[in-house]
């Protein structure tokens, strides 16, 4: 039988700790729980890991980087209502696409929180770094100021957080789908009058200068 990679072996046990965590939380997350879930061996998760730290370690490396691929995969090109929009729909398809990474992702975050507050904080920074450099190049051709791409940001991640709840505590997905169109449809109406508000600022520092 073929030798599985070291490398593979470890892109295995990172998505059957996010299986473990979502069922069992952090606490019942053990090496066990987790090869048994990567059909391998305790001594081959210690062979890939020297450490369930080192191992939660590349789980948060991987959720940071699930989130970045939808933000990046979202199109720059186009203008920033449309980006935000599809950076919204991306990101709550992949918590629908995936309860399990839903679940894991909420409940690794909060014991980092607890454990290690820096680690914590730093999913949502990694994710929001991304977030406001996507929204800040779909911005080019009609520049706004950093505080309105932060706000749009924040605006993003409390619906698709909301979105996230709801999805988890009821998981019904017709209803789920409902609550998608829903939450885009309040982007859609507090972008309008955000950037709106934003745009017509200039134009009356400019008259109240002329004056």
């Amino acid at each position: 039988m073929a030798r599985i990679p070291v490398a593979q072996r470890r892109r295995d046990f990172i998505e059957a700790a996010v299986e473990v965590i979502s069922a069992h939380g952090i606490d019942g997350a053990t090496t066990r729980r987790i090869a048994e879930q990567a059909k391998a061996n305790v001594a081959m998760l210690h062979y890939c890991y020297d450490s369930k730290e080192d191992l939660f370690a590349d789980v948060y490396e991987y959720v940071a980087g699930k989130y970045r691929e939808v933000i990046e995969g979202s199109d720059s090109h186009t203008t920033l209502p449309e980006a935000a929009q599809a950076i919204l729909r991306g990101v709550m398809e992949c918590y629908l696409d995936s309860p399990s990474f839903t679940a894991a992702t909420f409940e690794l975050v909060s014991w980092a929180r607890r454990q290690h507050g820096d680690r914590g904080i730093a999913v949502y920074d990694h994710a929001f770094e991304t977030l406001r450099k996507a929204l800040t190049e779909a911005a080019a051709d009609d520049p706004v100021t950093p505080e309105v791409i932060d706000e749009i940001a924040y605006v993003l991640a409390t619906l698709a957080d909301g979105f996230a709840v709801n999805w988890l505590t009821f998981n019904d997905v017709a209803v789920a789908r409902g609550q998608m169109e829903v939450n885009c449809s309040v982007l859609d109406a507090w972008l309008s009058s955000r950037l709106a508000t934003a745009a017509a600022k200039p134009a009356r520092r400019k008259r109240a200068a002329k004056a």
